[in-house]
C-alpha cells in the first residue's frame, strides 16, 4: 500500500510539472477579450518569441489582419508567419516579435458609418492597451506594425494613416482597395454588404457613392493631403501578387500615385494571385523591412539572390563581325565542339562589357545546373525595328541558331525595351519577350497595345520586370493593368532598385526560366 501510495504521489508531481511547462505556450489560439466598445467578445491568437518565458525583456509586436471571410486562425493556420519568424529570428536576420491576430469580423478594420459597430475604436482604444497589459510588450508606436492580406492589407494600411501615434509601420500585402472608378462601378449585387454598409452609401450608385466618409478613409483621398512631416513618418511596405484582377489595378494606380506625391514606400509585385502562396511568399523581405523599422534603421533591403560566381571563360564570349559592326554573344560551353543549333535571346539595351558577361554569367550557371536549356545570347547594339531585324537576318547565316519562332527570344533594357515590344507586332519572329526597366511613358504604352494585334501578342509569352523606384512606374503599371484588361498572360515583377545596369541580374534568373520553358512548350 506504501509503495502504491509513492507511485501515485511520484505520477502526481510529474503530471503537475508538465502542466507548468505546458502552461507556458507560445502560440495561443483564439483567446478572448471582452470589448465595453462593441459590448461582445473579441477572439485574438497569439505567438510569442521562444525566449519569452526566460528572457526577462520587452518586445514589439506585429498585429497581422486578416481578410474577408476569415477570422483570426487564418495567419495561424496558412501564413506560416511562425515557421518564418523562427528561422529568421534564430539566423539573427530579425529580431524577436510578438504576433497577434485580432479577429476583425467585416469591418474592413475602420467604423461603420451607422456607428452601429466601431470596430477601429475598439481596436485603438481597447485591444492595443489590452495586448500591452496582458504581455511584455514596448508600448511605443515605432514598436507596433501592422501587416494583413486583403481586407486585412487595407486595414494595416488606413490605421497606420489615421493613428500614426499608435502604429508606426504598415504592410499591405494584396490590399483590397478600389480606385473611385472601380468604387463607382462595382456591381450593385454585394457591394451594399462589402461597401455600402460601411461607407455610407447603401442603395446608390456612381458618383453618389463617394461620399465624404468614404473619402475620409480611401488612401487614393487621405493620403494627397498630408502634410511633407507626416509623409516622411510613414514606413510603408506593400506587396501584389500580378496575377490579381481587380486589385491589380487599384493598387498599380495607389503606388503610382505615391510616387507622384512623394509619399515614401516600398512597392513590390511577385508571382501569383490573391492566395497565401503570395502572402507566405512576401513574409521574408516584409518581416526585415518590420525589424529594421523596429530598430530605427533604413532598410537594408530584399533578400537576393547571390550573383553567378566564378569566371566566364572567355571562348564562351564571342565577337561577330556583321555588316560592318561588332556584335557580342554568349555561347554555352559545348558550342565549340558541336555543330548543333541553339535557341537564342536577342538582347537590346545591354552595352557595357562588364553587364554582358554578368549577364551570361547567370545565365551559364543556370545551364550548368540544369534549370534552363542551353541556348545563346546576342546583345544587339541600338538600332530601330528595322534595322534589327536586318541584323539577326545576317547573325542567323553565321551563328547556329535553331531555325523557328519558338526559339527565338527578345528581350529590351532601358530605351531599348519599347523597341523590343515594338518587334512583337511584325511577323511572329520570337516566342517571348522580357522588358526589364523599361523607360516607357503610360501613353507611350497605351500608344503600342492599341496598334497591336491581340490574338498575335497572346501566342507571345511576356515577362516585365520593373525597379519600384525608377522613373517608369507608371509605364510599366500601365503596360501591366493594360494587359491584364485585354486577358494577355504575361508576368510582371516589380523588385526593389532604381533599374540601372547593375539591377538586371536580379531578376534575370527568374525570366529565364519563363524563356526556357517557351522555347520547349
Amino acid at each position: 500500500m506504501k509503495r502504491i501510495s509513492c507511485l501515485l504521489i511520484s505520477c502526481l508531481l510529474l503530471l503537475t510539472g508538465f502542466d507548468a511547462i505546458a502552461g507556458d505556450k507560445l502560440v495561443m489560439e483564439s483567446m478572448t477579450m471582452h470589448s465595453r466598445i462593441l459590448g461582445q467578445e473579441v477572439r485574438f491568437s497569439v505567438i510569442l518569441p521562444e525566449g519569452y518565458y526566460t528572457e526577462n525583456r520587452r518586445y514589439p509586436v506585429v498585429y497581422l489582419l486578416h481578410g474577408l471571410g476569415d477570422d483570426e486562425t487564418s495567419w495561424l493556420e496558412y501564413g506560416r508567419v511562425g515557421q518564418y519568424s523562427r528561422n529568421a529570428t534564430a539566423s539573427g536576420d530579425i529580431a524577436p516579435v510578438i504576433f497577434v491576430m485580432p479577429q476583425a469580423f467585416r469591418t474592413y478594420y475602420i467604423n461603420d458609418y451607422a456607428g452601429i459597430f466601431p470596430y477601429q475604436d475598439m481596436l485603438v482604444q481597447e485591444f492595443v492597451p489590452h495586448i500591452d497589459g496582458l504581455f511584455r510588450t514596448i508600448p511605443h508606436a515605432g514598436n507596433r506594425a501592422l501587416m494583413g492580406y486583403s481586407m486585412g492589407g487595407f486595414g494595416a494600411m488606413v490605421l497606420h494613416l489615421a493613428h500614426p501615434g499608435v502604429f508606426g509601420v504598415s504592410v499591405p500585402l494584396s490590399m483590397s482597395v478600389r480606385t473611385d472608378q472601380q468604387y463607382m462601378t462595382e456591381e450593385a449585387s454585394g457591394w451594399d454588404e462589402q461597401w455600402g454598409r460601411l461607407f455610407g452609401a447603401p442603395g446608390l450608385t456612381g458618383a453618389d457613392r463617394l461620399t465624404d466618409y468614404y473619402k475620409l478613409h480611401s488612401p487614393f483621398h487621405t493620403l494627397p493631403r498630408l502634410g511633407e512631416v507626416q509623409k516622411k513618418n510613414l514606413k510603408i511596405y506593400m506587396v501584389n501578387g500580378d496575377e490579381e484582377q481587380t486589385l491589380c489595378r487599384s493598387n498599380e494606380m495607389l503606388h503610382i500615385l505615391m510616387h507622384s506625391i512623394d509619399v515614401p514606400h516600398h512597392y513590390r509585385v511577385i508571382d501569383g494571385g490573391h492566395s497565401f502562396r503570395v502572402w507566405q511568399a512576401a513574409l521574408p523581405d516584409a518581416l526585415r523591412f518590420i525589424s529594421d523599422a523596429f530598430e530605427g534603421k533604413p532598410y537594408r533591403g530584399d533578400l537576393m539572390d547571390s550573383p553567378a560566381a566564378g569566371q566566364l571563360p572567355h571562348e564562351q564570349m564571342i565577337v561577330v563581325n556583321t555588316g560592318g559592326e561588332q556584335v557580342f554573344a554568349y555561347v554555352p560551353d559545348d558550342y565549340q565542339v558541336s555543330d548543333r543549333k541553339y535557341p537564342v535571346i536577342y538582347f537590346a539595351g545591354i552595352t557595357g562589357q562588364e553587364q554582358m558577361v554578368s549577364v551570361s554569367r547567370l545565365l551559364d550557371r543556370e545551364i550548368r545546373a540544369g534549370k534552363a536549356t542551353p541556348m545563346l545570347i546576342v546583345f544587339l547594339p541600338g538600332k530601330d525595328e528595322t534595322g534589327i531585324i536586318t541584323l539577326i537576318d545576317q547573325l542567323e547565316r553565321q551563328l547556329r541558331i535553331r531555325p523557328g519562332y519558338r526559339f527565338r527570344s527578345v528581350a529590351g533594357y532601358g530605351q531599348s525595351a519599347e523597341t523590343s515590344l515594338r518587334l512583337l507586332n511584325r511577323e511572329m519572329r520570337f516566342s517571348s519577350c522580357l522588358l526589364t526597366g523599361a523607360v516607357l511613358s503610360g501613353s507611350e504604352a497605351a500608344e503600342i497595345l492599341s496598334s497591336f494585334e491581340l490574338e498575335k501578342l497572346k501566342r507571345t509569352s511576356l515577362f516585365i520586370d520593373a525597379p519600384d523606384d525608377g522613373c517608369c512606374a507608371e509605364g510599366n503599371g500601365e503596360l501591366h493593368m493594360m494587359l491584364r484588361d485585354e486577358e494577355v498572360n504575361h508576368e510582371y515583377r516589380v523588385r526593389q532598385g532604381s533599374g540601372d545596369e547593375g539591377w538586371i541580374s536580379g531578376g534575370f534568373r527568374e525570366a529565364i526560366n519563363m524563356i526556357s520553358t517557351r522555347f520547349h512548350r
